[in-house]
């Protein structure tokens, strides 16, 4: 099935912004982020994967708030943009119920299930920035319990990582009620089968995935990029360090990585420049404008530690953007 039909309330490419909401159907978490002063792999015998048992000392260590609607939730904050998690959380919830607030990111759509404990992440990362994580689903397996119906006046949505059933839930239910929507895997690949892959596509209006992801799911479904831009407006490939490809029917965007001032924790830099889509579509914005909107929220996440930390003014994000890409933002940008 093509998805032809733009955003409700989303304007023309090049038109000024949405009074839509994005509703960020995604996990809540709390991140202990550790650092390693030394490689993985001057510490893990490829011979002896079958039978690996490592320890690595990490003398720094600190506890963040994160997950994925979290996370592009704040993002989509500092670009002043109405962006609402819904997401489900534990009993130990209070300290980030806090931080939102003191944020300004709205919990409406976010459920605290007192018998379980918010979704944690254990983040340990090397000074190659390669990341090894055990996460703790808690309430997040509970998602499923939240419904789009339950959210108004949505313009644009994302089913990020989350609970399996959730997932697959909102997907369903962003494509029965014709709200177009970001289909991100993210670290919930795994969770799913061709067919299920398969089904999200059909169903999303764009896929956001990294190089791995991407190479993964055209593995587990058998489509390619024909395939799957067959069925959606555009799929998103992130690439790191080398920037981002946007495909469309009509072309391939190719979009220049923004210089980063220092590279200081990657972790939640994919979330920054999901944010920096959502912005983009939310403005009506063009593909060439919204890929580096989004790159350069990656770079500037990247620049600090933890996922919910950084922070600028309009001002200082478009003279970034005119340093980074050569030219100015257009008018409505932000």
């Amino acid at each position: 099935m093509v998805k032809d039909a733009a955003p409700p309330g989303r304007p023309a490419a090049g038109g000024g912004a949405s009074s839509g909401r994005a509703l960020i159907c995604g996990s809540i978490a709390f991140d202990t982020i550790m650092v390693f002063q030394d490689r993985f792999k001057a510490h893990i015998l490829p011979d002896k994967i079958h039978m690996l048992n490592v320890s690595f000392l990490v003398p720094q260590m600190r506890r963040e708030f994160g997950g994925c609607a979290g996370n592009i939730a704040y993002n989509l904050r500092l670009l002043g943009d109405p962006g609402y998690p819904m997401a489900t959380v534990g009993r130990d919830f209070g300290p980030y119920a806090e931080w939102m607030r003191k944020c300004g990111v709205p919990q409406d759509y976010v459920r605290v299930i007192d018998s379980e404990l918010t979704a944690q992440a254990f983040i340990t990362t090397d000074l190659d920035d390669n990341q090894i994580t055990a996460f703790h689903p808690g309430a997040m397996q509970l998602s499923h319990q939240n419904r789009v119906d339950d959210a108004t006046d949505v313009a644009i949505g994302i089913v990020a990582p989350d609970g399996r059933d959730g997932m697959v839930q909102h997907a369903a239910q962003f494509a029965a009620r014709g709200i177009p929507f970001i289909f991100d895997p993210g670290q919930g690949l795994p969770m799913f089968g061709g067919e299920d892959l398969r089904t999200f596509i059909e169903q999303a209006t764009w896929v956001a995935v990294n190089d791995y992801e991407w190479q993964l799911m055209q593995q587990k479904t058998g489509w390619s990029e024909r395939d799957v831009l067959e069925r959606v407006q555009a799929l998103i490939v992130t690439r790191g360090a080398s920037g981002s490809v946007i495909h469309t029917r009509e072309r391939d965007y190719l979009i220049p990585c923004a210089p980063p001032k220092a590279v200081v924790d990657p972790t939640g830099c994919g979330d920054a420049y999901r944010a920096g889509l959502i912005h983009g579509l939310l403005r009506g914005l063009d593909w060439e404008v919204t890929g580096r909107i989004a790159s350069l929220m990656g770079a500037i996440k990247i620049e600090s530690r933890g996922t919910q930390n950084h922070s600028f003014t309009r001002a200082e994000f478009a003279e970034r953007y005119r340093a980074s890409f050569g030219s100015a933002l257009p008018e409505g940008a932000l």
